[in-house]
């Protein structure tokens, strides 16, 4: 190919970019000027706003809205807006749908991403979401934390450690809470969509919990840390990654992590100041590693389990295998067992036959259930309720 044609080409494709920009700025404006979105009102109503002169079709997609969205109004200037009926206090997330293509709201900056969706996000106060609001109270610390996992086959990986406020000027142990997360998700997953520092912070403030660490690792046994932010990783994050249910994990936990925040922290480093807990996939991970390990978690917390879910075969087997002996002699030690999940869950009746199976020896748990399915308006709930539970 000659050079003028390439010079050609290039400024065809340079044309239809531009072209392409212009159309997209008249069909959703992309000046949001003073526009509020969205606007929360004292009645609990919540307006949406969004400039879209050339669009024909604006629908306003939330998760306080059914699954096929609701259609916004459109006024003389191209202003199209949405208000909701009264919603409770609840964190809630929310996109557009602009003639079929989902875009975040230009005026709000507030977003989560969850695997690999970004998405807005508004708190509305309420008794639920108490909680997750930055109170005036003293904060813990977050810190992106690298360790090592031989066990892995890895000389760095990454987890997310919060250590409560107070912890860098005293000389205090504390206990630890091993908090892990679903399919999908990465050491991110628990410090951003679940709100952990806000609620292990207003929980300590108001009495309720006792000062802990919280550990978040990442349970994607193939990846070092999140996508992205490490090297040759900057693929588009997966709901399904390697190495997360066939052993890998439970095999590596307590020698790799355990180990190292015993061993760079000031832990108070036995059973009864050690849990583990998880959502989903990570509910999995804690029911096996607890199982597996009971002198090592003497609490152990079942959100939305994905029970019996994992490869039972391959190099890790004996991990999955034996597990009635296992849970007979992690029950004779009276863990704390608290296991809680979603009438609509996908994985309800897993856990309906799970608790069949505890019940049948006589083991004692507390169980928790809530409306609605598996999401995270369920998971910031059991563990506002489940950290005041610990280490009492």
């Amino acid at each position: 190919m000659n050079r003028e044609l390439k010079t050609k080409l290039a400024g065809l494709g340079l044309a239809c970019l531009l072209a392409m920009g212009s159309q997209a700025q008249e069909t959703v404006g992309m000046n949001p000027g003073d526009i509020t979105s969205p606007e929360l009102r004292q009645d609990g109503t919540v307006t949406f706003r969004l400039q879209a002169p050339r669009a024909s079709d604006v629908r306003l997609m939330g998760s306080f809205a059914p699954a096929e969205g609701v259609k916004m109004t459109k006024d003389a200037s191209g202003l199209w807006t949405y208000t909701t009926a009264p919603l409770g206090g609840e964190l809630y997330t929310y996109t557009f749908v602009v003639d079929g293509l989902r875009i975040t709201d230009p005026n709000n900056v507030y977003m989560l991403r969850d695997i690999a969706t970004f998405q807005n996000y508004f708190l509305v106060e309420g008794e639920t979401s108490h909680n997750y609001f930055v109170r005036e109270v003293p904060h813990g610390t977050v810190a992106k934390v690298w360790y090592p996992s031989p066990t892995l086959g890895m000389e760095r990986r990454r987890m997310t450690i919060y250590t409560p406020p107070g912890y860098d000027s005293s000389q205090k142990r504390y206990p630890v809470l091993f908090l892990l997360h679903g399919a999908g998700g990465d050491e991110n997953a628990w410090s951003e969509l679940g709100r952990t520092a806000q609620i292990a912070d207003n929980l300590i403030a108001q009495g309720k919990a006792e000062p802990m660490i919280i550990v978040m690792p990442n349970g994607n046994g193939a990846q070092q840390a999140v996508p992205g932010e490490y090297p040759e990783s900057m693929y588009k994050p997966s709901f399904r990654n390697p190495r997360t249910m066939d052993g890998a994990i439970e095999n590596a936990f307590v020698k790799d992590v355990v180990a190292y925040v015993d061993s760079h922290y000031r832990t108070l480093a036995d059973r009864r100041h050690r849990a583990i807990a998880g959502l989903s996939m990570g509910g999995f991970h804690s029911l096996y590693i607890s199982a597996n390990n009971p002198d090592v978690f003497g609490f152990v917390g079942l959100f939305s389990a994905a029970i019996n879910r994992g490869n039972p075969s391959g190099p890790y087997a004996a991990i999955y295998q034996d597990l009635d002996n296992k849970l007979a002699r992690q029950f004779s030690l009276s863990p704390y067992y608290y296991i809680a999940i979603g009438d609509k869950d996908f994985l309800f009746k897993d856990n309906v036959d799970y608790r069949k199976r505890l019940d049948a020896k006589g083991y004692k748990y507390t169980y928790v259930e809530t409306d609605g399915g598996h999401e995270w308006r369920n998971w910031r709930k059991y563990l506002n309720q489940f950290l005041p539970m610990l280490f009492r």
